[in-house]
């Protein structure tokens, strides 16, 4: 990706046409699993793409519009007929207000566009790569980066318009909303209802009820279930030992985080490591 402004936007264009997983290992970072440090946005232009992200399989259909958060790992699998461009930002560079909404959006699926919407975009998208080009414009970076911005309004109006409720949120679902914050920070630390029931001001069966009214799902699913994904993610592309990722996770007791990895994915911790890197 280009390096265009002090290293926290990059934006291009790429026509990868059709490319299978032997094809791709000839790129750099091939199909092999990454992250990005950047929050980065996909509209796929053109044709069919497989990739798996955190470990769940897509199948990509243009005109479709993706968003993949800094901690997510990804992989692309194959491409048929691909024209894609991609926007990537850091921190820094993205409006505070988008920035907290990505935070909260993620993880984020794939979007399929309707025609106006897509054509929307594609504008947009055109307007950032010309910008991108003209360097020695005057104020090129404030441009750029107010584009960029812009352009990342639209997809996020795009994502927020996707996941509104009909009605107005439910008092279980600003509840669910608040814990999902807090366990997005705090999963490392706290693995006990109690402690974020605590966190809310309100009794550890109330929050167990409003989390299991809005999703279907108690309070200790979503910690096990988050805990599982960062292990899955630091397995697959760290090169830590299943202890060390035991410690980073909060589990001093090596053995116990092993029997939870087994209870929860149905296999041991190494097992996993060999399976994706396979």
């Amino acid at each position: 990706m280009l390096d265009l402004y002090g290293r926290s936007i990059s934006i291009e264009k790429l026509n990868l046409g059709t490319l299978d997983g032997a094809t791709l290992k000839h790129f750099e970072g091939g199909n092999e699993s990454h992250r990005h440090d950047a929050h980065t946005f996909f509209l796929l232009e053109s044709g069919t793409v497989r990739l798996d992200i955190d470990f769940q399989h897509h199948t990509i259909t243009a005109p479709a519009i993706l968003y993949v958060h800094p901690n997510q790992v990804h992989q692309t699998l194959a491409s048929a007929d691909v024209i894609v461009s991609s926007l990537a930002m850091a921190d820094e560079s993205l409006n505070a207000a988008y920035l907290e909404l990505l935070d909260h959006l993620s993880p984020a699926k794939p979007l399929a566009l309707e025609k106006e919407t897509f054509a929307m975009i594609s504008e947009a998208v055109s307007l950032c790569l010309k910008f991108a080009e003209r360097k020695k414009d005057k104020l090129y970076h404030f441009r750029l980066k107010d584009s960029c911005n812009a352009l990342v309004a639209l997809v996020l109006s795009l994502y927020l318009e996707s996941t509104r409720s009909l009605d107005s949120p439910s008092r279980s679902d600003e509840i669910t909303k608040t814990f999902r914050e807090i366990l997005e920070s705090d999963f490392t630390k706290d693995k006990r209802p109690t402690a974020y029931a605590q966190k809310l001001n309100i009794s550890t069966s109330y929050l167990n009820e409003c989390v299991k009214t809005a999703t279907g799902y108690t309070v200790s699913h979503h910690i096990q279930q988050r805990v599982v994904l960062e292990a899955k993610r630091l397995l697959h592309y760290s090169d830590k030992s299943v202890k060390e990722i035991a410690m980073a996770l909060g589990y001093e007791d090596y053995p116990y985080f092993s029997r939870f990895f087994v209870k929860n994915t149905g296999m041991t911790a190494l097992d996993f490591r060999r399976k994706t890197l396979d």
